[in-house]
């Protein structure tokens, strides 16, 4: 027995699924150096995976159109239950917002890999890479000042409330 495979198209599949892989490479790698605990592993297969289950449901493969929207809207849902599950409350502060943003934007990079839309993987890629190192300390910034002016607040409540007595 005999297993038809056309190794051009084996060649092409492969080739897509790799450079979805280092495409999110960088932002887990930037992650993992950050000490967060999604980070290196992560972001390069959830790229990975959403491109494969894209490149699975595509028209070339004899699936409508239709099949493959409904495998990308699972996608959307399905990495948006796992960023959630990074996301955490604790003492009024919620943390892993960018964490879960980044896993569904890995997400969205492996489809555009898939569709052989490799300038907006590329770009969506860098942007993600951007907000996460660039931009932090910026945020860290803020919110330092939005700490200061809540404790601020919270010291002249004290003074009125102890003033008042």
């Amino acid at each position: 027995m005999t297993i038809p495979i056309d190794w051009q198209a084996a060649g092409h599949d492969i080739s897509r699924l790799a450079l979805a892989y280092v495409c999110a490479l960088p932002v887990g790698m930037y992650r993992e150096r950050e000490a967060h605990s999604v980070g290196v592993r992560t972001f390069p297969l959830v790229a990975m995976a959403s491109c494969g289950y894209v490149m699975l449901a595509m028209p070339a493969y004899q699936n409508s159109i239709e099949a493959q929207s409904r495998v990308i809207q699972g996608l959307v849902a399905g990495i948006g239950f796992i960023g959630g599950g990074a996301i955490l409350k604790a003492e009024g502060n919620v943390h892993g917002t960018a964490t879960a943003a980044s896993i569904w934007n890995t997400g969205v990079v492996g489809a555009a890999v898939a569709e052989d839309r490799f300038i907006m993987a590329a770009m969506l890629a860098a942007m993600n890479l951007f907000a996460l190192r660039v931009l932090l300390p910026w945020k860290l910034k803020l919110d330092a000042r939005a700490e200061a002016k809540a404790e601020v607040k919270a010291d002249a409540k004290k003074e009125a409330s102890a003033g008042g007595k």
